[in-house]
């Protein structure tokens, strides 16, 4: 049997996830209370029921009892019990949008500012998030994207190492990202945007991708690209980031930092962490066709 204690911040997507627990065909438990966490998982690995896996949704909302969750996981784990923490967490900004969203109030702060509950909730959660066995950042990630990741670790049984990556192409003249971490600059490439057949056209277009990459410093610069990632990812990961956003832009966000977007995100798959592909600023450019 697999035993997932789903957590992080309110906000974050717990409900989502466990939705995603079920239809993968999980026995899902939401805001159990502490006192019953034991008990329940005593019953259900005693092996008289039909279920197989559980996820077991816990957080802040379980109040003052929530600050003995960390005795109940250290008797579990004496009894040899075993089970596997997911923590999901988001950037501040995006909680608090969340929240603003819909209109809900933060468990830790029913009647005041939502960045308050945000910061205390952090201190009571940081506990659960030390001892994680996978920690997911939502911040940026679809539903389907979410899935995805939940799949890959549960379903797949793929090695995770709890870092998300998103490269991202943009266009300079429309600012450069503000999550950016890394931020890239292939202005230095031909622009396409001069030839009058290809400046409608996408990076995404195959005449664009053969124009920029027949450059002889695109395949340069991406080898070198590729080859500080592949340094930097293990390093992050030991430094515990979650998530990496990696910027590549051009003037206009429409051909090269697209199609070395592209290209990069081809050499980077396969890998294990979670990665995604954006691109900020393509439909922009007024000359695009309709």
């Amino acid at each position: 049997m697999r035993i997932v204690i789903v957590t992080g911040m309110s906000g974050a997507g717990k409900s989502t996830v466990l939705k995603i627990f079920e239809d993968i065909g999980y026995y899902c438990v939401d805001n159990m209370p502490i006192a019953l966490v034991e008990k329940f998982v005593e019953l259900a690995v005693a092996g008289n029921s039909d279920v197989k896996n559980i996820a077991l949704g816990v957080d802040i909302r379980s109040g003052q009892a929530f600050g003995g969750f960390a005795d109940v996981l250290e008797r579990m784990k004496a009894a040899k019990v075993k089970y596997e923490i997911l923590f999901l967490d988001c950037t501040d900004a995006v909680l608090v949008k969340r929240y603003k969203e819909t209109r809900r109030s933060h468990p830790l702060a029913p009647h005041g500012r939502v960045d308050k509950g945000i910061v205390l909730e952090r201190e009571a959660i940081d506990f659960l998030k030390k001892q994680s066995d996978y920690i997911i950042d939502t911040s940026s990630l679809l539903t389907r994207e979410l899935r995805q990741e939940i799949e890959k670790i549960f379903v797949q049984d793929e090695k995770y190492n709890n870092l998300f990556v998103t490269i991202l192409s943009f266009g300079f003249k429309y600012g450069i990202p503000a999550d950016a971490d890394l931020v890239f600059d292939v202005r230095f490439l031909p622009n396409p945007y001069y030839v009058e057949e290809l400046k409608p056209l996408t990076g995404n277009d195959k005449p664009i991708q053969d124009y920029v990459l027949s450059c002889r410093q695109a395949g340069q610069f991406l080898d070198k690209l590729e080859d500080m990632i592949n340094f930097l990812i293990p390093n992050y990961v030991l430094e515990g980031k979650n998530s990496l956003v990696i910027a590549i832009g051009c003037t206009g966000g429409k051909h090269r930092s697209v199609t070395l977007a592209n290209e990069l995100f081809k050499r980077l798959s396969n890998k294990d962490y979670g990665i995604k592909i954006e691109h900020r600023d393509i439909l922009l450019d007024s000359s695009r066709k309709k």
